[in-house]
């Protein structure tokens, strides 16, 4: 099965100029934890819900901060014809539970989540996944100790 047959279609995208309320309200109304950020037609970031609340509220920055301040910028992707098994496995390595879909040409048309793998492919390959990500470490780790 490739991701095109279970990525979600309809993405919403932030701009790095808005602040993170408009991000989070987003969110709210979209009922997501993540936005892709774009920029002149180009996938520039991620920003998550903990995003806002760890990078931004934790460290004190205000509603109107930018969403820049605190998205990642380093982005993982897939793209839109492969495996699907194969980014399951790759989700659980980088320990992510969602990924932005591309076309070849870079340009955003999904995401794929945990959740929509376990829809389309049932719920094996989902529950391998989540325990790769589960694993402590991994770059969003806020365990210092090695998960100990």
């Amino acid at each position: 099965m490739r991701v095109s047959e279970a990525m979600t279609t309809k993405v919403q995208i932030a701009s790095p100029d808005q602040s993170l309320q408009e991000a989070a309200k987003i969110m709210a109304k979209i009922d997501a934890g993540i936005l892709p950020v774009g920029e002149n037609d180009r996938l520039v970031g991620m920003i998550t819900d903990r995003d806002i609340a760890i990078r931004g509220v934790a460290e004190g920055l205000k509603p109107e901060a930018k969403v820049r301040e605190v998205m990642s910028k380093e982005v993982k992707y897939c793209f839109e014809d492969d495996d699907l098994d194969d980014i399951a496995h790759n989700m659980a390595d980088i320990k992510v539970r969602r990924l932005p879909v591309l076309s070849h040409d870079k340009r955003l048309v999904g995401i794929v989540s945990l959740g929509d793998i376990a829809m389309a492919d049932g719920p094996d390959r989902a529950g391998e996944a989540i325990c790769g990500i589960s694993e402590p470490g991994g770059a969003h780790s806020q365990k210092t100790d090695g998960g100990r």
